[in-house]
């Protein structure tokens, strides 16, 4: 449903986008990922047509955006960045205006309204301009505006910007819902939105793709993906390790944690990571050392993210 190849975004001598491909599937929730400036919000505005690219291709669905860009953002529903809207509307009038926007009238529009004012939870507010509104329900009603026409291909940039933790839950889910049977593409810092919604996630660094991949695959990449974490309720910390560290198939062993006593054990290969938890609880039993915890580390994605994107300077200083 979305097609991207080599797009490129020069502004003046800076290249904001620098050959960044991918394609997004029915039935998949791709989340876009990068620090600030690393081009994901420029992608997006190319992507739905809002500004255009330097070089590279567009595709939504079989329609070229550059080349036939009307029935491309026909296809499209696109919640931009700061979610902008006309606050002396109402919800309701607001949400009928951009219904009309999108070539509904009569029974149709009306059906649409109510539909997206019950499936963004906006019933309360629907009579209220929308410049009274706080900034969450703000944020709703101009989610609501981008599926009022039922788009197969939803781009949203930063969905949950501004929610409270009980909305961005329903936000969370709606998505979810929604990529059944849509392709969707949404940017967002916050990394654990990732693993609840996203089926992909691409991570954009400098205008360029540095990590594509499912978020249980780019966990693996972490450093501590595949470590065993063993935890006690006592102990010496310098001789637990050691002991640890000279177990056969572990490359190294380190104290983590004092109060309780935490050790992290590396094995040589990650898909050992068993039986060197195996090895671990064995050598505790053998030494009477006072087992609290074990488990193999699956890794994190803010650690891929940070090991990623941040400069080697900045790597070294954070260590």
């Amino acid at each position: 449903m979305i097609q991207v190849r080599d797009l490129k975004k020069n502004f003046g001598p800076k290249a904001a986008v620098n050959g960044v491909s991918f394609t997004v599937e029915r039935g998949e929730v791709l989340g876009f990922l990068g620090p600030n400036g690393a081009g994901k919000s420029t992608t997006m505005r190319m992507i739905t047509g809002f500004i255009p690219p330097t070089e590279g291709s567009i595709k939504i669905g079989d329609h070229d955006m550059l080349e036939n860009p009307l029935p491309a953002k026909r296809l499209i529903g696109y919640l931009p960045e700061n979610a902008p809207s006309y606050t002396d509307m109402t919800v309701a009038g607001f949400l009928g205006f951009t219904a009309e926007l999108r070539g509904m009238s009569g029974d149709a529009k009306k059906k649409a309204v109510e539909r997206v004012i019950e499936m963004c939870f906006l019933e309360n507010v629907r009579h209220q301009s929308v410049d009274t509104l706080s900034k969450g329900y703000r944020h709703r009603t101009c989610f609501a505006q981008s599926i009022i026409h039922d788009p197969d291909v939803l781009v949203l940039d930063e969905p949950t910007d501004g929610l409270d933790p009980n909305q961005k839950h329903e936000v969370r889910t709606l998505i979810r819902r929604m990529g059944e049977k849509k392709a969707i593409i949404f940017s967002t810092h916050i990394l654990e939105e990732v693993e609840a919604v996203c089926s992909r996630a691409v991570i954009i660094d400098r205008g360029k793709i540095v990590a594509n991949g499912t978020p249980r695959d780019l966990k693996m990449r972490a450093p501590t993906a595949g470590a065993v974490l063993v935890q006690f309720t006592d102990g010496n910390g310098a001789d637990v390790a050691q002991k640890v560290g000279a177990l056969p198939g572990i490359d190294r062993a380190e104290v983590v944690g004092e109060r309780p006593l935490t050790v992290r054990a590396y094995p040589h290969k990650r898909s050992a990571s068993e039986d060197t938890a195996r090895a671990i609880n064995e050598l505790a039993a053998k030494e009477r050392w006072p087992l609290q915890q074990l488990h193999v580390e699956e890794g994190r994605l803010d650690e891929v993210f940070r090991s990623i994107t941040l400069p080697d300077t900045k790597k070294e200083a954070t260590k």
